[in-house]
């Protein structure tokens, strides 16, 4: 009988501390410099961490599997693009703590399609707008931003038909 589960996470967890008990020996105060620099970071993304968590139960609560597939989902339509266009754009902090709040969404029936529009448009960002237009002038920004959000859906199509493909 084989299991589903892969245990790599744990394989590597266990080899990075391996790591850092060997490295202890050899420079400790390098290892206590790392660790403190790690705490940092850690207090850092925390907000984000709790802000993701808080999301997704958000997501949970007011967003049923029904909602979610009448505007994201397989005959999601128009909508459903322009919500994951406008999503991606007004998207704020670092990508990668939007993944799990993104899964959660695919497990409930989010096409990913539209996942891969959404962290397309991740790169139309409104307050970067005016510097662009500063050093690139209006009509270029203007271009710039309409292709990308084209391209986007372009882009989202091409996710669906590979991942059509794969299956």
């Amino acid at each position: 009988m084989t299991s589903d589960k892969s245990y790599s996470g744990w394989y590597f967890l266990i080899s990075v501390v391996l790591a850092y008990l060997i490295s202890l020996i050899f420079s400790p105060v390098k290892v206590i410099n790392s660790f403190n620099f790690f705490v940092q970071i850690l207090l850092k993304i925390l907000p984000i961490f709790l802000m993701v968590f808080v999301l997704m139960a958000l997501t949970n609560y007011f967003i049923s599997p029904k909602k979610l597939v009448k505007y994201l989902g397989k005959g999601s339509g128009i909508k459903g693009w322009l919500l994951s266009i406008l999503g991606g754009i007004i998207s704020t902090g670092p990508i990668y703590m939007w993944y799990p709040l993104l899964n959660d969404l695919q497990k409930k029936g989010m096409k990913p399609s539209l996942i891969a529009t959404f962290l397309y448009n991740r790169a139309v960002k409104i307050p970067q707008l005016p510097m662009i237009v500063l050093y690139f002038g209006l009509k270029y920004t203007i271009v710039l931003t309409f292709v990308m959000m084209f391209i986007s859906v372009i882009q989202g199509i091409l996710v669906e038909k590979i991942l059509e493909v794969k299956k």
